[in-house]
C-alpha cells in the first residue's frame, strides 16, 4: 500500500533524528544512501562526497544485484573519483548545485549536457532507467556531495519514473542532514589530524594505514553481526563506535621514544616493554569516561594488543586519571574477556602489517599470510573472528588495493 505524503515526511523526520546520533562520516553516508532510497522506494543509489576538486564515491547500494549474492554477502568494494564538471548527470548536479531528474538515463535529450555512462550497467548486467540525483549543501551554502538513487519501483517492483514528491521528500531530507554531515565531518578532521601527529613520530603509522584498519574493522564485524545474528539496531550503534576506535587504537604511541619507535632493528625485552606502554598511555587519553564512547574506545585502544588465550597484554589493569603515573601490567585477558571491538581490531591490524612493507620487513605473501592467520586462530585470534575475516577476504583485499600507501588523500 502506498504511503501518503504525510506518512513520507514524518518518516523522513523520523530518519534525520536517527542520522545525527551518528559520529562517524563514513557511517552516515552508508546510513544516508540507505535512508534515502528506501524513502522514495528506490532500488540503487549512490552516494558521492567533494574531495580535492572531484567527486568521490563513498556507498553504492543496488537491492537487485545484492539479491543475486548468497544471504551476509556484499557488492565488491568500490572507489573511484572523476571531475566535477557538467559531462555527467552527479558532475552536472554538483557544479550547479541543482537537482536532475531523468525519466529513463537511455533517452537523455542530445540538447543536454551531460551523458549517462552505461559502463556499470554492462559490467553488472543491471539496466538503470530513471535517475534522481541532487546535491548535498552544508550551512554555508557549499556543495558537500551529490545524492543520487536510481529505478524508482512502484507497488509491483516496475520501474517507474521518479516523481516531483520524490524530489520533494529528498530535497527535504538532503537539507536537514547538513547538519550531521557537518558534525561527522569536523569529527573526522579531528581525528585525522591526530593520525597526522602520529605519523610525525612513527612513520609506520600512515593515514592509509588507519584507513585500511577501520574498513577492515566494519566488514570483519559486519560478516561477524550477520553470523551472531546481531540485530541491525545493535549493529548500527557498534560499528559507528568501531570505526572511530579502529582510527585511534594506536594513539598511544605519541607517547613512545623516536630512539624505540623507529627502531629498524630487533627490539630488546625493555625497549619492547616501553613499546607495550602504548596501550594504556592511549586508553588514558579517554579518562575520565564522560559517556560510553569514551569507554567503548578507551577499551579498544588498551586491550586490541591481548591474544585470545590470554598471553597478550596489559590485562586487567586499572588506569589512572593521571598519564604521567606508570600502569603495572597484568596477566592478558582471555578469550570474551577481551572486548569484541578489540578482538576485531587486534585481527585486522595484524593483517595490515603482514600485507605492508614496514621499517624492518617486506610485505608477506598472501599466502603466508593465510597459513599465519589460520595458524593463529583459536590462540592469538578469535576463531569466530577469524571465520568472519575469510568469508569478506574479497572485500578486505579490495580495501587493501584502494587504500595502499601510494594512495592519496
Amino acid at each position: 500500500m502506498k504511503k501518503t505524503k504525510e506518512e513520507i515526511l514524518t518518516e523522513i523526520i523520523s530518519q534525520n533524528a536517527k542520522l545525527h546520533q551518528i559520529q562517524d562520516i563514513d557511517i552516515l553516508l552508508e546510513l544516508i544512501l540507505a535512508e534515502a532510497c528506501r524513502a522514495v522506494n528506490a532500488d540503487a543509489g549512490s552516494i558521492y562526497i567533494v574531495e580535492n576538486g572531484m567527486l568521490a564515491i563513498k556507498y553504492a547500494l543496488n537491492n537487485t544485484l545484492k539479491s543475486r549474492l548468497p544471504q551476509g554477502e556484499k557488492l565488491p568494494f568500490v572507489a573511484f573519483s572523476f571531475p566535477i564538471n557538467e559531462s555527467t548527470i552527479a558532475g552536472y548536479a554538483a557544479k550547479n548545485a541543482c537537482t536532475v531528474n531523468e525519466k529513463d538515463v537511455y533517452q537523455i535529450s542530445p540538447s543536454k549536457k551531460y551523458k549517462f555512462g552505461n559502463s556499470s550497467d554492462l559490467l553488472t548486467n543491471y539496466k538503470t532507467v530513471s535517475n534522481l540525483t541532487l546535491p548535498i549543501i552544508n550551512t554555508n551554502g557549499q556543495v558537500f556531495g551529490v545524492l543520487q538513487v536510481l529505478n524508482a519501483l512502484d507497488d509491483e517492483n516496475n520501474v517507474i519514473p521518479f516523481n516531483e514528491d520524490d524530489e520533494i521528500y529528498l530535497q527535504h531530507f538532503a537539507t536537514n542532514i547538513a547538519d550531521a554531515l557537518e558534525h561527522a565531518s569536523r569529527t573526522r578532521s579531528i581525528i585525522m589530524r591526530m593520525i597526522r601527529m602520529s605519523e610525525l613520530r612513527d612513520p609506520s603509522e600512515t593515514g592509509t594505514h588507519i584507513k585500511r584498519v577501520s574498513a577492515y574493522a566494519i566488514e570483519i564485524y559486519d560478516r561477524y553481526a550477520f553470523n551472531k545474528n546481531i540485530s541491525q539496531e545493535l549493529q548500527t550503534r557498534f560499528r559507528d563506535d568501531l570505526k572511530i576506535a579502529a582510527l585511534l587504537h594506536d594513539v598511544g604511541k605519541v607517547a613512545i621514544p623516536d630512539n624505540i619507535l623507529k627502531k629498524p632493528g630487533r627490539l630488546t625485552d625493555t625497549e619492547y616493554n616501553i613499546i607495550k606502554s602504548h596501550t594504556w598511555l592511549g586508553a588514558q587519553l579517554f579518562v575520565p569516561f564522560e559517556n560510553k564512547f569514551d569507554s567503548f574506545v578507551s577499551d579498544i585502544v588498551l586491550h586490541h594488543h591481548e591474544n585470545f588465550d590470554g598471553t597478550g597484554y596489559p590485562g586487567n589493569i586499572k588506569l589512572n586519571a593521571n598519564i604521567n603515573d606508570v600502569v603495572p601490567m597484568s596477566e592478558g585477558l582471555k578469550g570474551e574477556d577481551i572486548p569484541l571491538g578489540a578482538r576485531i581490531i587486534a585481527l585486522a591490524d595484524v593483517y595490515d602489517a603482514l600485507s605492508c612493507t614496514r621499517c624492518y620487513k617486506e610485505p608477506w605473501s598472501d599466502e603466508k599470510i593465510i597459513e599465519e592467520l589460520h595458524r593463529c586462530s583459536g590462540t592469538k585470534f578469535d576463531p569466530d573472528v577469524i571465520k568472519a575475516f575469510f568469508e569478506v577476504y574479497d572485500r578486505i583485499q579490495d580495501i587493501r588495493k584502494v587504500y595502499s600507501d601510494t594512495h592519496t588523500e
